[in-house]
């Protein structure tokens, strides 16, 4: 009897494997940024963050970045983990404030499978080991409470097209 129960047992836990794991699937695909045939845009919002952190592209797609904050920000390439090319990026994206009230856009075409590893070096510095770290004395911008935040960065994954 208890073999039995034990063997209804793994085939309920697989039967639910096979059902979960493609909706887990569909669901994270619908959280991620849509990429459409061009490509995918990222925000920086009024809250000093990429969004999304994380998007997927096919090669050949380009990512467009949109800055809405007021504040200008960069994309500011982390050379050590990147493997999609464009190394050396160093581009101010301005804020509305400094672009008569528009958000400021900034575009790049990923050729080849890889990750962008990216930061706003106003916002992350990179420590010793190339990790993106917020700046401030303790890591970030100080706020009233004291905390000192998390830094702005984000990554691009390059799938084969």
């Amino acid at each position: 009897m208890l073999r039995s129960q034990s063997r209804l047992l793994a085939i309920a836990a697989g039967a639910a494997l096979v059902v979960l794991v493609p909706a887990a699937a569909v669901l994270a695909r619908q959280g991620a940024a849509s990429p459409n045939v061009s490509g995918v845009q990222v925000t920086m919002p009024d809250t000093d963050q990429f969004q999304p952190f994380a998007v997927t592209i096919h090669a050949g797609q380009t990512v467009q970045w949109v800055n809405q904050d007021t504040d200008d920000h960069t994309v500011v390439s982390d050379d050590a983990f990147n493997t999609a090319g464009h190394l050396g990026v160093n581009q101010i994206v301005v804020g509305t404030d400094n672009n008569g009230g528009q958000p400021g856009k900034f575009q790049l075409t990923f050729n080849h499978p890889g990750t962008f590893v990216y930061y706003c070096r106003f916002h992350s510095h990179l420590d010793k080991v190339n990790q993106p770290i917020a700046p401030g004395p303790r890591g970030g911008i100080q706020a009233a409470n004291g905390n000192f935040g998390t830094p702005m960065m984000g990554i691009v994954t390059v799938l084969p097209s």
